[in-house]
Order: structure tokens, then C-alpha cells, then sequence
């Protein structure tokens, strides 16, 4: 017998990336780190930490708080750390959308997920032909406004002059932008946060900073929105963040030449294993992101991550009708890129209709 309440059960759930279990799997499916996490950051748990898991954590996360407060050069008051990027968006659905919210129909599937949570109307926004966001579509909205970027999982993102713009067109609504992605080659909005009261950035610390794991995440936005923001924490987990991941975030927030580098090397690999696919003839968009999104005119998106899976390699393939001919790749490190490389050139040499654009 089904105990649920009755308004629960059409929700739009959110399907996570496989999370194979036996570890067989090179995984290029969930946009995590190639590089293991900061060394400073690794050092920063001694045994008293541990001994301390006892007692609650601290509500605020304040030293945490405070170091992302002086990384993007706001006050303390302006920044909310939270249970990866995720916990924060859910927040922002909640307090900010009072019946309806605006998104790019083809961007983070866990917008939907939110809409369907908070019982608000979701209104999904069509892609350009060329799978980017035409900042126009969102100019004088009448509901809250949520964009990815860069998007997922285009990889494709707008310039800040872009979102500005969209900005000072929506002065009576809050913009969200979530920015998981944009460490690696895009522009932040956060230097915006000081002229627009509408704006909240929110961020993640499981891509660049080697902290899928940990689940921290935040927001950042004036005082008045991150107190917004903490009602509905307050309302739902006061302790939201783990003692040992709020010390080990905060010493990879401090690190910045390790995080710096990490960036680097992923968009540097990021580059070369697009110019690689292109060369066996693959359209590939402009990605400023940690993955690549990518297809061929003669094998479709599904195809490629079955015949990929079978040789061990996991990448991510989306339905729904645009998405169907692309696959969506991790960045791993040059050695993951290479085999990558390596299984789609021997899954396109058994494929007679490929056999010479094959670069063995």
C-alpha cells in the first residue's frame, strides 16, 4: 500500500549519473575531477577534528564562510555555504518562486526536478538552433529566471555583459545563475552581485575544487537574499554541512595555486580532445566547461555510450529528441582522454559506414 501524499506523487525525480559500484569503469559521465583533491586540503583534518564529529557542526560554517567571503570579495553576510550547489538552488526555488519560474528547456535536469518540488509552473525556454541561450528570452519576465552557466550539458556560455543585460531587464525578479561550470573558461557573474540586488550566483566545490564528495556548495548574493535563503534552511536541516567537509573546503578555498592549475590542465585537455574529435568528424560545441558535448552524423548519441559502456568507458547520454545524436564527456586526465579516444576509434573501424574517418 502507497502511504505517500497524493500532491507528491507526480514529481519530476532527477536521474544521477550511473555511480557504478565495482569501479570497472573509466567514469567520463558525471563531470567529476581528474585530480585528487588539494594537498592542503588533504593535510587539514587532524585527530581532533575527527574526535569532534561528536558535536554537531557549526550552523554557519563560519570559517568556511569566511574564506569564500574573501575569495570573491564580498562580506560574510553575503555568502551561504550549503550541501552541494544543489541544496542552494532548491532553496532559491523555494523562497523566490512564488508560482512560476523561467529556464532553458534543454539545461540542468534537476531545474525541473526543483519546479515539480516547490509546486510551481515551469516555464521551459527553447534553445537556439546552435543549442545557445538567446538573452532576449529573458528580458521582462514575469516569474524568477534560472540559467546555467555555463549550460549544461551544451557547455555553451554566455558572456557577463549577457547576463548584465538580462539583469537590468528583470529588475523586479531574482536571476539565478548557476555557475557549477565556471571555472573553466567563462566569465563569473559575481562582480555583478554589488549593482544588482536581484542577482544570487550560486557554486559548487565538486568540479574544480575535487569535491564531489563532500557536497558544499553556496550561494552568494546582497545580505538581503542570503537571508532569504537561510529561512528555508532553518526551516529544513540548521546543520546542513559536515565538520570534516567544512574544514577540508575551507583549506581548498586557501589553495588557490593548486585550484588555478587544476582549471588549467582541464581546459588544456579539455582543447585538445575536441580538436581530436572534430578530426574524426564529430560537431562539438565551443564548451567553457569541464566536459564536451559531442556527436557524429553517423552513429547516434544512444549507440556510441552502449558500444562505449561495453568497453568500459561511461559517458552520458540524454534523452529527448535534440539530444539524442550527442553524447555529453567528462574531461578526465590526458591518459583518460586518450583511451577515450582510443575505444571511439575501434568502435568506428567495426562500423563500415565510418571505417575512413577512423584515426588509429
Amino acid at each position: 500500500m502507497d502511504f505517500s501524499a497524493p500532491k507528491f506523487s507526480g514529481l519530476a525525480v532527477y536521474t544521477p549519473g550511473e555511480q557504478p559500484k565495482d569501479k570497472r569503469y573509466l567514469k567520463l559521465n558525471t563531470n567529476e575531477s581528474p585530480f585528487p583533491l588539494s594537498p592542503h586540503a588533504q593535510e587539514a583534518l587532524k585527530r581532533d577534528d575527527l574526535a569532534d564529529l561528536r558535536l554537531y557542526s557549526d550552523p554557519e560554517s563560519t570559517e568556511l564562510t569566511a574564506a569564500l567571503a574573501a575569495h570573491y570579495g564580498l562580506c560574510s553576510d553575503q555568502v551561504l555555504v550549503t550541501n552541494g550547489s544543489d541544496e542552494a538552488l532548491a532553496f532559491a526555488f523555494l523562497i523566490f518562486c512564488q508560482n512560476k519560474v523561467r529556464y532553458p528547456a534543454i539545461s540542468y535536469g534537476f531545474y525541473r526536478s526543483f519546479a515539480s518540488l516547490a509546486r510551481i509552473e515551469a516555464c521551459e525556454v527553447e534553445l537556439k538552433e546552435d543549442f545557445s541561450i538567446d538573452p532576449a528570452d529573458y528580458f521582462d519576465s514575469d516569474c524568477p529566471v534560472v540559467i546555467a552557466n555555463p549550460n549544461a550539458p551544451t557547455g555553451l556560455a554566455l558572456p557577463r555583459c549577457a547576463i548584465e543585460e538580462i539583469l537590468r531587464r528583470n529588475p523586479g525578479q531574482i536571476v539565478v545563475i548557476d555557475e557549477a561550470y565556471v571555472d573553466f573558461g567563462a566569465e563569473s557573474a559575481v562582480p555583478l552581485i554589488a549593482r544588482y540586488p536581484n542577482l544570487v550566483v550560486v557554486g559548487t566545490f565538486s568540479k574544480s575544487r575535487s569535491l564531489a564528495g563532500g557536497r558544499i556548495g553556496f550561494a552568494l548574493s546582497s545580505k538581503d537574499n542570503i537571508d532569504a535563503l537561510k529561512r528555508i534552511k532553518y526551516s529544513f536541516n540548521p546543520y546542513n554541512v559536515n565538520r570534516m567537509s567544512a574544514i577540508v573546503a575551507k583549506a581548498a578555498v586557501e589553495d588557490d595555486a593548486y585550484f588555478r592549475a587544476c582549471c588549467a590542465a582541464v581546459a588544456a585537455t579539455r582543447e585538445r580532445t575536441k580538436t581530436a574529435l572534430i578530426e574524426r568528424g564529430f560537431g562539438v560545441t565551443d564548451s567553457k566547461a569541464n566536459f564536451l558535448f559531442a556527436a557524429h552524423p553517423a552513429i547516434d548519441g544512444e549507440t556510441l555510450y552502449l558500444e562505449l559502456k561495453k568497453r568500459g568507458v561511461l559517458v552520458r547520454f540524454l534523452k529527448g529528441e535534440r539530444l539524442r545524436p550527442y553524447v555529453r564527456v567528462s574531461v578526465g586526465s590526458d591518459a583518460d582522454m586518450e583511451r577515450f579516444l582510443a575505444e571511439v576509434d575501434a568502435i568506428t573501424a567495426s562500423c563500415p559506414c565510418l571505417s575512413s574517418q577512423n584515426h588509429v
